[in-house]
C-alpha cells in the first residue's frame, strides 16, 4: 500500500496512534472512579523507564550512527549529538519557563494567566507531548522503519499511564468522566503535529537527522528528570516508582531489540 511505503505518512500515522494512546489510558476511569497514589506513581515510574530506554536505544544510538555519516572524527560526531541533545533539553526548559501551565502536584509554572486551571493542566501535558510526537516523526527519517516503530510503541506505552494520570485527578476534582477522558485524549493529539514536523524536516534534509534524533532524546530525558521522577517520588512511593522505572526500561529495551531483529534497523 502507498500509505505504508511513504515515510511521511508512516510517521504521521504512527505519531497519531501513539498520541491516541492517552485516550486508551483514560478508559479505566469509566470502570473505577478513583485510583490510589501508589498505582499512579508505579505507572508514572514505568512510563519514565520506557522513555529513558527509548531515548537511549532508539534515539541516541542511531543519532551517533547517523552523525558518523555527516561528520568526521569522534569530536565532530559528539558535537552534533551533544548539540542536538542540549537543544532538546533547552526547548522544554524554556517552554516550561515562559508558557503558563500547571501541574497537579507542583502547581503553577511560567507567567501568570487567567486561563482556567483545567486548560493550564492541558497545556502542561501538551508541552511535553509535542517533543514526543517529534521523536516519532524524526525516528522514521532516513528509512529507519525499526527505529520508527520502536519509538512509536515506546511513546504509546508511556502515554497509556499518562492518560490515566491526567483523567483520574480531573474526575477526583469533580469533572465528569467523559470530560476527563476527552481532555486526556486531546492532550495526545498534539503528537501528530510534532510527528509530521519531524518526519518532514529530516526527509527533505537528511543531514539534520542526527540533530533531530538527539533533540528528541534530550527533550524526553529532560521531562523524565524534571517532571516524571519527582512527581512519582512526591507521594512517599519512591521505591515502588523506581521499580516501575526499572520494569519500563527493561520492557522497552526488549521491544527495541525485537523490532531491530524483525526489521533489521
Amino acid at each position: 500500500m502507498q500509505l505504508f511505503s511513504d515515510p511521511i505518512s508512516m510517521g504521521f500515522l504512527a505519531s497519531l496512534l501513539a498520541g491516541g494512546a492517552t485516550g486508551l489510558g483514560a478508559i479505566p476511569i469509566f470502570v473505577r472512579k478513583d485510583f490510589s497514589r501508589r498505582t499512579l506513581d508505579l505507572m508514572l515510574g514505568f512510563a519514565g523507564g520506557v522513555m529513558l530506554a527509548a531515548s537511549a536505544f532508539s534515539l541516541l544510538v542511531p543519532a551517533f550512527e547517523d552523525a558518523g555519516v555527516v561528520a568526521t572524527g569522534w569530536v565532530g560526531v559528539f558535537s552534533i549529538v551533544g548539540m542536538g541533545f542540549l537543544l532538546g533539553a533547552g526547548f522544554v526548559h524554556l517552554a516550561d519557563k515562559y508558557i503558563p501551565h500547571e501541574h497537579f502536584k507542583r502547581g503553577h509554572e511560567g507567567p501568570s494567566s487567567r486561563l482556567a486551571r483545567v486548560w493550564l493542566l492541558v497545556i502542561a501535558i501538551t508541552i511535553h507531548n509535542l517533543p514526543e510526537g517529534l521523536a516519532v516523526g524524526v525516528s522514521f527519517g532516513g528509512g529507519h522503519t525499526a527505529i520508527g516503530l520502536s519509538v512509536a510503541v515506546a511513546i504509546g506505552l508511556q502515554n497509556i499511564p499518562e492518560g490515566l494520570a491526567v483523567a483520574a485527578p480531573l474526575v477526583r476534582e469533580g469533572y465528569s468522566r467523559k470530560y476527563a477522558a476527552t481532555l486526556a485524549l486531546a492532550t495526545g493529539l498534539v503528537e501528530p503535529i510534532g510527528g509530521l514536523l519531524g518526519i518532514s524536516v529530516v526527509t527533505f534534509a537528511l543531514t539534520l537527522l542526527p540533530y533531530g534524533l538527539a533533540f528528541a532524546a534530550g527533550a524526553m530525558i529532560f521531562v523524565v528528570g524534571d517532571e516524571m521522577v519527582p512527581e512519582s517520588h512526591a507521594g512517599g512511593n519512591e521505591r515502588l516508582a523506581t521499580w516501575g522505572l526499572i520494569a519500563g526500561f527493561i520492557v522497552m529495551m526488549s521491544l527495541d531489540n525485537v523490532f531491530t531483529f524483525i526489521f533489521g534497523g
